[in-house]
């Protein structure tokens, strides 16, 4: 019997498609003749069109923020516990768009898709994209939309990079960006674990240059590697010590290299999980996207002044334990904004869970991200 869905969740929903038809140049100078994104809405677009909220996504996420595809679904999408009635994102007030970017796995034109040049899978020929490609390829959905101005656009980690972007590149068409977690670029350490991510993908014997879909294989342990790398990172020292401390998976010690304490077999799960879920290709773009990620290089390497083009409004959020993207990071952001005399809020918010922070139901992170949503002017 299909369960119950919660009274605040927006429900069962459905993907939609944009075809866009014109050629996109992407900043690597390759040219995509044409593309397609997959995307979600939640709540309703109001009259004058003035309530609509942009979603992006982190690396590993995609179009499925909210709600459930099915009644049948054991989990809702990967944003729910702030978007739907009453949610920090309230699809009583805000029409919510979120989107699976371009080079993603989940039905937007990627490494998964066919080339229509070649009339095969993309797979690595797929070209690398930044950050400012798929705010473009977003501003294209958003035309096709019918929208003239995002009410805000929000996003943790990689997803409120892109936020950000949007209120350099499309200044007119962002009242307010929530930044949640996220840094003005990637620090060298940053890049460092990307890369040694990577290094695992691509030194996978299933990986063959990134044409394993033709062999019938994919590059598990790479993948199950990368993810247990990053996921480790996700996470802060305390949240780790708290959830498994030191706890042996079986009760005692067996003197061998099998998996013995709880954490092992955690990592090992997710890893595994992921694995059978993400594309080894995208992977791989992502984590370039990220590490290119830098709007202040085209303005003499001065944030402030590459946020000076910006009209929106800003709100901040960071976590005490983030280590991946620390408090000092979107202090960083704070300073440039005031610098180039921008309304800014600003919260770091003590809790012990890390960078995941963003993603889960911590309540005086979501009471202020409530907050400051429902002050917005629609």
């Amino acid at each position: 019997m299909p369960k119950q869905l919660p009274e605040d969740s927006v429900g069962i929903v459905e993907p939609q498609w944009f075809r866009h038809e014109q050629p996109l140049t992407l900043q690597c100078g390759k040219t995509l003749p044409r593309y397609e994104l997959v995307y979600e809405t939640y709540g309703q677009l109001n009259a004058d069109r003035s309530n609509a909220v942009l979603v992006c996504h982190a690396l590993s996420g995609h179009h499925h923020a909210a709600g459930y595809h099915s009644a049948n679904d054991s989990k809702p999408g990967w944003w729910d516990t702030a978007i739907g009635p009453g949610k920090a994102i309230d699809t009583d007030r805000f029409f919510v768009v979120s989107l699976n970017n371009l080079g993603g796995c989940h039905g937007s034109t990627g490494p998964k898709t066919t080339n229509p040049d070649t009339g095969k899978l993309y797979g690595p020929d797929f070209p690398i994209v930044t950050v400012k490609d798929w705010v473009i390829s977003q501003k294209a959905l958003m035309d096709h939309l019918g929208i003239p101005q995002w009410a805000a656009v929000v996003g943790g980690s990689l997803g409120g990079m892109q936020a950000m972007q949007w209120t350099i590149d499309f200044p007119e068409c962002v009242r307010n960006a929530v930044i949640v977690a996220a840094a003005p670029k990637l620090s060298a350490q940053n890049i460092a674990f990307n890369e040694i991510a990577r290094k695992a993908i691509l030194s996978d014997p299933d990986f063959h240059g990134g044409h394993f879909y033709e062999k019938g294989v994919y590059p598990k342990t790479g993948l199950i590697l990368a993810r247990m790398l990053g996921h480790i990172t996700y996470l802060s020292d305390a949240a780790m010590r708290e959830k498994f401390g030191r706890e042996l998976r079986d009760g005692s010690i067996s003197f061998d290299f099998d998996v013995e304490f709880q954490v092992e077999s955690y990592l090992n799960y997710q890893g595994e999980v992921f694995s059978k879920n993400f594309d080894a290709n995208t992977y791989l773009l992502m984590t370039r996207a990220l590490d290119y990620f830098d709007p202040a290089e085209e303005y003499n390497h001065d944030l402030s002044e590459a946020l000076r083009r910006a009209r929106a409004n800003f709100m901040i959020m960071s976590f005490t334990t983030d280590w991946r993207f620390s408090p000092e990071r979107s202090e960083e952001i704070v300073t440039a904004l005031l610098a180039a005399k921008k309304n800014v809020s600003y919260a770091d918010i003590d809790c012990p869970q890390g960078h995941d922070s963003f993603l889960l139901d911590v309540p005086r992170y979501i009471n202020m991200f409530k907050a400051y949503m429902g002050a917005i002017d629609i």
